[in-house]
């Protein structure tokens, strides 16, 4: 009794929480009483664009009076089956005095079937709040998808609400590519792929930019993408493979530290969309950008004008080396 109790009340509390968050109107609240009906309710907890390969996560509450039953089911369906590793958690989540979540576990593993994810509880429990986890599938690419919450109880109830429609971006997402100087120094923006120089060589016609380190006194080099077609100049020392000739056009940035890319908390608000890309005007721009550092970045736009992308610097070192991470928008 006592733990249907901790899920009971902290699933009602859970939606007086979002109630109270959706009143747009200042007036006096109270907790509402408790209805004798099987209820829930459904937050998405993930921010940012709905990118494939990439999680939607979702927490769902349900709770019924003890004295009307206890759970027994809990099912999402989506409008475009999930790719792998789609799951749903048999635990039912809360927050601790510390501010850690915690888990218990109230059902069975959860049940993958096309479109539908189904957790059957197996424990007395009136109340829980289970989190969906939904991998965005290359099926969904640039187009929207919805997800349909039914729970179930044991005195015959349902009770079911949708959320979304979500859009899927369009754009791809490559992260934490490793680039050395003078060795993985080839970067193809057409295969999201950083090449050495005999796999450049035969990957010619997809090389968009390379990848440099020179600690010249003389001028603020550093860190540096330079396109094939670049004046030598901006290119020193580097004997290109045979066919690399294309020019990327590139702006430097050193203000955009995308939470996708940059996973970290200070960072938390800033998220590249489909739409930024489109907005982005390179006319007139350089196809080389110097002196680069580490979260810093670069917008791109390759020769052919196909796709324009966003790459960023996730470290250096000083033997010259780095980490990048990039998205990628097809613009035709």
């Amino acid at each position: 009794m006592q733990q249907k109790q901790t899920y009971f009340s902290y699933t009602f509390f859970l939606l007086a929480v979002v109630l109270l968050t959706a009143s747009c109107k200042k007036q006096d609240y109270a907790l509402p009483t408790p209805s004798d009906k099987l209820q829930n309710q459904a937050i998405k907890r993930t921010l940012g664009p709905n990118i494939v390969g990439q999680n939607i996560e979702f927490a769902y509450a349900m709770a019924i009076l003890p004295s009307k039953g206890k759970l027994v089911s809990c099912v999402a369906e989506a409008s475009i089956a999930g790719g792998v590793g789609t799951y749903m958690e048999n635990r039912s989540f809360f927050t601790k005095a510390n501010g850690q979540d915690s888990g218990v576990v109230v059902g069975n593993p959860y049940v993958n079937k096309d479109n539908l994810t189904t957790v059957t509880f197996n424990r007395d429990t009136s109340a829980a709040t289970l989190r969906y986890y939904y991998v965005v599938p290359e099926a969904a690419r640039g187009k929207t998808v919805s997800f349909k919450f039914t729970g179930t109880a044991s005195d015959g109830e349902t009770v079911s609400l949708t959320m979304g429609p979500y859009t899927i971006a369009k754009m791809d997402m490559k992260l934490n590519m490793a680039v050395s100087n003078n060795n993985l120094m080839y970067v193809s923006i057409a295969d999201s792929a950083i090449y050495n120089a005999a796999d450049a060589a035969a990957h010619a016609a997809s090389v968009d930019l390379i990848y440099l380190y020179r600690n010249i006194s003389s001028s603020a080099f550093n860190y540096a993408l330079v396109s094939p077609a670049a004046d030598t100049q901006y290119r020193p020392g580097v004997n290109l493979p045979a066919g690399l000739t294309r020019s990327t056009k590139l702006i430097k940035t050193f203000n955009t530290q995308d939470h996708n890319l940059a996973p970290t908390l200070q960072y938390g608000g800033i998220y590249i969309d489909d739409v930024d890309f489109t907005k982005i005007d390179f006319t007139n721009t350089p196809n080389y950008a110097l002196n680069l550092k580490a979260e810093a970045g670069v917008w791109a736009e390759t020769a052919d004008g196909k796709y324009r992308a966003y790459i960023y610097f996730n470290s250096v070192n000083a033997n010259g080396n780095a980490v990048i991470s990039m998205k990628r928008y097809t613009m035709k």
